[in-house]
């Protein structure tokens, strides 16, 4: 009896197709950095921002939710789209560079580790490709004492260089020089477009393996004044820890629609939707992992890991009045 051996994943880290402009690069970095940068935060699946880290792991939020400049945490699923914020408008050679990136786009942060840091080995559980999110780097100012350890592997990317690392396996940043490390570390959602500027090795591998790839957001402009004030939703759809997001108890989720955008509302959470195909949405800031699509009398909600789907239908309730215009 013959078995089939799954394939190998993609690498770990693979360099990516352009290599950019160090020197403009810096000269960027020096026009923003006499702003003091603030600590980083994590952003935890249930919504709430998390204390400084006490790394010596600085941040300036270049693209953000609603384009905070404040948010040094990479965000997740809200009640805004990602935007830049006035720290990007100071480095119009970086906007290009972003602009070139043929993916929608999260959090883009300028990451500076300072001399003597290190932070702990750790896991990025939300960047596994089988989510259909991927971290970027671009190093602008480095050194041969910073290192990543990613995957087992050290790795001492150079600046201007552009670079794809799994960061959901384990890794570790560590700097034993005399002199801050930045990084410009973005955030993406998987595009056939983006696989098409990774190394051809690493493109083989991800033609074999278990991907689900984003589409870019396209204006909506579905009729929603059919639409309930309030619909059924499994909770898990809307708890980003779970992993079978299409169980749990049903809950009530509020649909509104204030400003021409289409929200969700659970309890105090409110969740932006990005309208990705005729009459289907994801969540802004988080990928096609999960997708809602509102027919004639019923919502269908999918569930992804990799190319396997789970759905499941929910009545469409009656409308009795105006509903999305609160």
């Amino acid at each position: 009896m013959t078995t089939t051996r799954p394939a190998p994943p993609p690498a770990s880290a693979a360099r990516l197709s352009p290599a950019f402009d160090a020197a403009r690069l810096a000269h960027e970095l020096a026009a923003v950095t006499g702003h003091v940068w603030k600590r980083q935060r994590t952003h935890h699946a249930a919504g709430h921002i998390g204390p400084d880290n006490p790394t010596d792991w600085c941040v300036l939020p270049l693209h953000s939710p609603g384009g905070n400049p404040d948010r040094t945490d990479p965000g997740g699923p809200g009640p805004d789209d990602y935007a830049a914020t006035r720290w990007l408008h100071q480095m119009p050679y970086l906007q290009t560079v972003l602009d070139q990136i043929p993916a929608p786009l999260n959090a883009v942060r300028l990451l500076a580790l300072g001399p003597g840091a290190a932070s702990h080995p750790h896991c990025d559980p939300k960047y596994a490709l089988e989510r259909d999110m991927v971290r970027l780097h671009i190093p602008i100012v480095t050194h041969p004492d910073a290192v990543l350890i990613l995957d087992g592997s050290e790795h001492r990317w150079q600046p201007g260089e552009f670079w794809y690392g799994n960061f959901s396996r384990e890794h570790q940043v560590r700097n034993t020089g005399p002199a801050r490390r930045v990084h410009a570390v973005i955030d993406a959602l998987l595009t056939r477009e983006l696989v098409a500027l990774f190394p051809a090795p690493w493109q083989d591998a991800a033609a074999d393996a278990d991907l689900l790839y984003n589409r870019q957001p396209t204006p909506d402009r579905q009729p929603h004044d059919r639409l309930p004030a309030t619909i059924i939703l499994p909770s898990g759809f809307l708890d980003f820890t779970a992993d079978a997001p299409l169980t749990g108890q049903p809950v009530p989720v509020q649909v509104t629609r204030p400003d021409g955008r289409l929200r969700l509302q659970a309890g105090e959470r409110v969740f932006a939707l990005a309208h990705v195909t005729d009459g289907g949405y994801r969540y802004a800031g988080w990928s096609e992992q999960r997708t809602l699509r509102i027919g004639h009398d019923h919502i269908a909600v999918h569930a992804r890991h990799g190319r396997a789907v789970t759905s499941q239908q929910l009545p469409l309730p009656a409308v009795t009045g105006h509903t999305t215009g609160a």
